[in-house]
């Protein structure tokens, strides 16, 4: 269910624009116009404590890998524990399509 605090016009208009993007080169480009580099690699990084996080690594592994603080850490898990699931979808579809990418 999506949080209706979050969920307004301006919003909508996000969402369509990524749902309109169709690879990885107009995803970079939209990003990289979008986000500051800051912005996108504490995005990426935050992805990345979720993937750990869901293969039960320790926050230390999780910090000297991606060099994210515990509060960041501790954060993306509340987030997999009560969040909107949003993080569990993309890590399973990510998984479905990394697997039927090798080979």
């Amino acid at each position: 269910m999506t949080n209706q605090k979050l969920k307004d016009e301006l919003a909508d208009q996000l969402c369509k624009a990524l749902l309109s993007l169709r690879d990885m080169e107009e995803c970079y480009a939209f990003l990289e116009d979008i986000c500051t580099v800051s912005e996108l690699k504490s995005l990426s990084q935050r992805l990345e404590v979720a993937r750990m996080l869901e293969e039960k690594h320790t926050y230390d592994d999780i910090v000297s890998r991606t060099g994210a603080s515990t509060a960041t850490i501790s954060r993306v898990k509340r987030c997999l524990n009560y969040g909107a699931d949003g993080y569990q979808l993309v890590l399973e579809r990510m998984k479905k399509n990394s697997g039927s990418n090798e080979g």
